[in-house]
């Protein structure tokens, strides 16, 4: 299936419900900081693997814990349902596990 171009009205709906994603320069945009470099190539690592199976690909670059990511859609020339899908599926790698607050974890205490 071909991706379909989006609206303004269809972006800014999805938009909201994209977490941490923003639109920069007609780009979905969004940085993630990492533990450390390691980690950060590693998700970014993963990322590939998704995005190759979609066959879409993510402008993006790396500094020691920093991965900063643009998606577009270049066969629309503009911003798609594809870009969407690959913002999710990049959410899920890079924060796979919200923080669970178990008594003695140190984290909702």
């Amino acid at each position: 299936m071909p991706a379909k171009k989006l609206s303004e009205s269809e972006i800014k709906t999805l938009l909201s419900n994209a977490k941490g994603w923003s639109l920069v320069n007609g780009k979905l945009h969004r940085e993630f900081a990492c533990k450390d470099f390691v980690t950060a190539f590693g998700n970014m690592t993963r990322v590939a693997l998704v995005a190759e199976a979609m066959n879409h690909h993510p402008e993006w670059s790396n500094v020691w814990n920093k991965v900063v990511i643009d998606l577009n859609t270049h066969s629309v020339k503009g911003i798609s349902d594809f870009d969407f899908v690959l913002a999710e599926k990049i959410n899920e790698i890079f924060e796979p596990f919200p923080p669970l607050g178990l008594p003695g974890s140190g984290k909702g205490q």
